[in-house]
């Protein structure tokens, strides 16, 4: 089951305050079917450019979320033209609410930006950016043997948009590798002390809707970006995601598995909401 990180930080109006009984939150995400093109625009929220995609579905609500690409992805039902363009307002004003009370959120929506000779640091691990553009016709990027280099090799062809895009997902992709042996003994050693059930596979993902999924097959999957936060905030979502091998919801009974394994994670998720748009390639 998805682990929704954006549940708290993005509500909306259609969206009721947190009930004391947490309750699995799924569903709406499954039910809508796009049926038209995506528009393609871009709002100035609180001094941000934010760069936006509406999405005109078969469904009575309205939400939004994070995209890739800090993007914000607005999901509404279809409308006369009229009714869409206040809905619209309506929609950016709340985002603009939102944001004045957690201006974090905008970070989200400022393209990190590298340069060669620059120092990523994730977690307790240094990398030193080795970066080049060539005359070639795809991108690259490899961990030099050794030395905590990241070699990476850029298409003379990329836009600066695509350029961005590039560094973000091969960095993303090269720095999950490194940390995965590392990673998955993690988390079958919390597996073993606390649930003991089998793990199919353990997966990084280039993901910013979630920090981690589980399905009833048993694959894991968690967010790269997930290895910016604290060791603890990890095993938060890691115990989290395990505890979907068991409940496969957000019943009482699961909530139950999650705190008897860590008693404190409320913590640990006020630390994800607090700082989670931070965590970023």
């Amino acid at each position: 089951m998805i682990f929704n990180f954006l549940n708290e930080l993005m509500k909306n109006d259609n969206t009721p305050e947190k009930p004391q009984k947490r309750k699995n939150t799924e569903g709406s995400r499954r039910t809508a079917k796009p049926v038209s093109a995506v528009e393609k625009t871009t709002w100035q929220v609180n001094g941000q450019a934010v760069s936006v995609e509406i999405h005109r579905e078969h469904r009575r609500s309205w939400r939004y979320s994070f995209g890739k690409n800090a993007r914000l992805i607005v999901r509404i039902p279809k409308l006369s033209k009229a009714d869409d363009a206040q809905l619209l307002t309506v929609i950016q004003a709340a985002f603009a609410e939102r944001t004045a009370a957690k201006p974090a959120l905008l970070q989200h929506f400022e393209p990190r930006k590298y340069a060669d000779g620059e120092t990523l640091t994730v977690g307790n691990r240094q990398y030193l950016l080795k970066i080049s553009v060539e005359n070639r016709a795809t991108n690259a990027a490899k961990l030099l043997s050794k030395s905590h280099v990241i070699d990476l090799k850029l298409s003379v062809e990329n836009t600066e948009g695509s350029k961005l895009k590039a560094i973000s997902t091969l960095l993303s992709r090269v720095v999950a590798a490194d940390f995965s042996s590392e990673f998955t003994r993690r988390v079958n050693e919390l597996n073993f002390e606390f649930f003991k059930k089998v793990v199919k596979s353990v997966n990084f993902k280039q993901n910013h809707s979630n920090w981690g999924s589980c399905s009833a097959s048993g694959n894991l999957n968690f967010s790269s970006r997930l290895l910016f936060a604290p060791d603890d905030v990890q095993d938060y979502v890691i115990i989290h995601e395990l505890a979907h091998l068991i409940e496969l919801n957000h019943s009482d009974r699961f909530w139950q598995l999650v705190a008897a394994a860590m008693p404190d994670f409320l913590e640990k998720e006020k630390w994800l909401k607090v700082n989670g748009a931070k965590c970023r390639f």
